[in-house]
């Protein structure tokens, strides 16, 4: 596996734990702030191996994967692909692709583990896409370059066009990246109780590493869900409403902002508490330090369970006695810029949400212009 300068399976953690405890360098009375542009993607040695992730069931999508794949075999690249990609018929179809199937190393979900194997990942779909490929580690993360292929592609900065010689300069390094900070999420499930009063087991336990939001919500039930929010340890509030999303930088353009949030640049060390649709009109938005660990529980008067989704996905029902405990993850996900991640921010902003596009007002003539 080859090694990163800036951001190596090792140094991502480091330098990331770095960016949140000592962000703000006091020495001799100046501030330093870090400049977000200065992070950068370059190998110690070229990369060897790559992964790439295509979105399931798109036929759309079937042109640019078979077209890449050629191009990163004919560099000599070791190409990983998922099992279920090529169970597609169009793919394994293809007598002219056959020969390009057969170089590949594939994995299944869940069932191998890939995360000292791949250099870097290539993302061909929608935001979704990288969203799965970041659940796919959930430790280290290599570097994510993402094509915009999908419906909004606020995540997704490069275009399929010119994919040569975007991916040529990858290979070679030195460009600008941006560590999206990720959820460590653990959920806590009490014993199962049999009908003769026995538990089943101990607590059952289950950890996430979620990129966009953890979301909790009253899921069918009629009711407000009621869920106590602690945040190291003290109850903060009772959430009383149709749930509350717990997000990151990166997901607060996500469920967050149409529930009313802001929008935080994903360089920003901050884990945000957004309520949806709360039962009261004074429970607004929150952003709290990136490294606090908040904690959800059913209250105890509630009348209904809650539900909780990891990212859009592993939604599963919470109930009283069980936990949901959240903090930043070391683990963040390397996304190669297009340019830098600022301005591919603010084109995300303005090319996908429309932020603040309206008409121009016309300037006011003067007397001797009005004659």
């Amino acid at each position: 596996m080859a090694l990163l300068s800036l951001c190596s399976r090792h140094m991502v953690r480091n330098m990331f734990g770095q960016s949140y405890s000592n962000i703000y360098c006091i020495s001799t009375l100046v501030l330093h702030i870090q400049d977000p542009a200065s992070q950068r993607l370059t190998w110690n040695k070229p990369p060897k191996s790559v992964l790439v992730v295509k979105k399931i069931q798109d036929a759309s999508l079937l042109q640019p994967f078979k077209e890449l794949c050629v191009f990163l075999t004919e560099k000599n690249m070791i190409v990983y692909v998922e099992s279920k990609v090529l169970a597609d018929t169009a793919i394994a179809g293809d007598e002219s692709f056959g020969a390009v199937i057969q170089k590949f190393c594939t994995f299944r979900e869940d069932l191998d583990d890939i995360s000292n194997r791949v250099d870097f990942i290539i993302c061909l779909g929608g935001d979704g896409t990288l969203l799965y490929a970041s659940s796919l580690f959930q430790e280290s993360v290599p570097p994510v370059m993402a094509f915009h292929l999908g419906s909004l592609g606020f995540l997704t900065p490069f275009k399929f066009d010119t994919y040569q010689s975007q991916v040529t300069q990858i290979i070679e390094g030195n460009t600008a990246i941006i560590l999206r900070s990720r959820l460590r999420v653990r959920v806590v499930k009490k014993g199962i109780i049999m009908t003769n009063g026995d538990s089943e087991g101990s607590r059952k336990s289950m950890q996430y590493q979620v990129l966009n939001e953890v979301v909790v919500d009253r899921g069918p039930s009629s009711y407000l869900s009621n869920v106590d929010l602690f945040l190291d340890g003290h109850l903060i509030t009772t959430v009383q409403g149709d749930g509350v999303i717990v997000s990151t930088p990166t997901g607060s353009t996500a469920y967050a902002v149409a529930a009313g949030a802001s929008m935080i640049h994903p360089n920003v060390p901050a884990i945000m508490i957004t309520p949806i649709c709360p039962h009261s009109l004074s429970f607004r938005p929150i952003v709290v330090p990136a490294g606090v660990e908040l904690k959800i529980m059913l209250s105890r008067d509630a009348r209904n369970t809650a539900w909780v989704s990891f990212d859009g996905r592993k939604r599963q029902e919470i109930c009283h006695g069980d936990s949901i405990t959240i903090t930043t993850s070391c683990f963040p996900v390397p996304s190669i810029c297009f340019r830098d991640p600022v301005n591919d921010w603010f084109e995300s902003l303005s090319q996908c949400l429309h932020w603040n596009v309206r008409k121009k007002q016309n300037y006011l003539c003067s007397e001797e212009e009005e004659f």
